[in-house]
């Protein structure tokens, strides 16, 4: 980009047009303007969020607006792609809060700060809205991928590289199993245990494990499935980092999946071709709502890219999987059937979580779903053709013994 130079969206979602600042102040508003693209011309080389310069925006040089990417950082904000992910020559780094063996996905993951979207409702705000954690390239990722092979105790084919297929295999209740403690250290609590079977199972366990292949992460009880998943905040829309750890990864040739759990905000054409030729798997695409101005309320930032996606992402080979919240005033049962419709047009296969908000981030004042409600959505859902939905976070509206006895006759198949 020219130094000096606006940038102004012309006519479509795409068109974007550099204007001198000679000519800028020349210009008239026309028909070929609309005036929703004239409110997103740029003030003082600043972007759509304030956070980032235009012509630094790896999505403006695609064609596409800048998310709401501000991420704390030493007391203000700033663009997320400077703050949590960094250049050592030509290799990438990225900002790192945790990786685990996480519940109930089954699977590894690494949680990243730093997001392009500034969610109202994120329940992990405090790194992916604050930049927070270690620094790790590519190659110390798939360092981590190895030493997480050696724990894998089941293997899922790659069409099943998703978090909603974890739930067939194991709730997590750990029924099976129980703790036996070891090397009890000078305060007498032990420092290690033991998983031992118990000869029970749980009522809901699905009954396709055998106890030995149940292991004890810092999220609960489950199984170790060959799926890394890179979870958290989200730049896609820098997707070096991504696919070099995917090449890298694949390369151990351990048998592992890469799964992205995503906004899709990033996932331009380009983009995703090159998450494609990198190896990634599978995508866990999260869409936020139906309507565009909930959309941008909630997130700071516009879905019409978002929901074109499905579509996109199928149509290149990958695994596909989608949630959505049911967050009470904001996304409801109609906008969760829209969302069911537009997924029923494109693949009815397509694997649906409906997950039940709670308050966190913003919305701390908001109540969660009730089971009623829950049951209406899910409905909903379903009758838009979908054939693999499942509600989420059960906890959260659950609360009693003839909640879960309601669900199981109501809804079986949801859980």
């Amino acid at each position: 980009m020219r130094r000096g130079c606006r940038w102004i969206k012309v006519a479509t979602f795409r068109a974007i047009r550099c204007i001198p600042p000679d000519r800028f102040s020349s210009l008239k508003p026309s028909r070929s303007i609309p005036l929703y693209a004239r409110r997103l011309v740029v003030r003082g080389g600043r972007g759509y969020n304030q956070a980032v310069s235009q012509s630094e925006c790896a999505l403006v040089e695609q064609g596409f607006i800048p998310g709401s990417c501000g991420t704390l950082y030493k007391g203000r904000k700033e663009a997320a792609c400077r703050v949590t992910l960094k250049w050592k020559g030509d290799t990438p780094y990225r900002l790192i809060k945790s990786t685990h063996l996480s519940r109930p996905e089954h699977y590894f993951s690494i949680y990243q700060s730093g997001c392009n979207f500034s969610c109202k409702k994120c329940h992990s705000w405090e790194f992916t809205l604050r930049a927070q954690g270690k620094w790790m390239s590519p190659r110390d990722i798939a360092r981590l991928a190895d030493q997480y092979a050696e724990q894998v105790t089941y293997y899922e084919p790659r069409e099943r590289a998703t978090s909603f297929h974890a739930l067939d295999l194991c709730r997590g209740y750990g029924a099976c199993v129980e703790l036996v403690p070891l090397q009890p250290t000078w305060t007498g609590r032990p420092s290690k245990y033991s998983l031992r079977r118990t000869g029970r199972r749980s009522p809901l366990c699905p009954g396709k494990l055998e106890p030995e292949q149940i292991i004890l992460s810092p999220q609960g009880f489950g199984p170790a499935r060959n799926i890394i998943a890179f979870t958290g905040g989200d730049l896609a829309c820098q997707p070096e980092f991504y696919a070099r750890s995917t090449e890298l990864i694949k390369g151990l040739d351990r048998g592992l999946w890469v799964l992205f759990e995503t906004n899709g905000y990033g996932l331009t054409p380009r983009n995703l071709d090159l998450l494609k030729s990198a190896g990634v798997d599978s995508f866990w695409l999260d869409i936020k709502a139906w309507d565009e101005e909930v959309h941008k309320r909630l997130t700071g930032a516009s879905n019409r890219w978002i929901l074109r996606l499905p579509e996109g992402i199928l149509k290149r080979g990958f695994v596909l999987e989608v949630l959505s919240l049911f967050i009470p005033g904001w996304v409801e049962a109609n906008q969760l059937a829209q969302i069911a419709s537009l997924l029923a047009a494109v693949d009815p296969n397509i694997p649906f979580t409906l997950l039940a908000f709670f308050p966190q981030n913003e919305l701390r004042h908001v109540a969660p779903p009730s089971l009623e409600q829950m049951l209406e959505a899910y409905q909903a859902v379903k009758e838009k053709g979908l054939r693999q939905v499942r509600m989420g976070n059960l906890g959260v509206f659950v609360r009693k013994e003839e909640d879960m006895q309601r669900l199981l006759t109501s809804a079986a198949d949801g859980i």
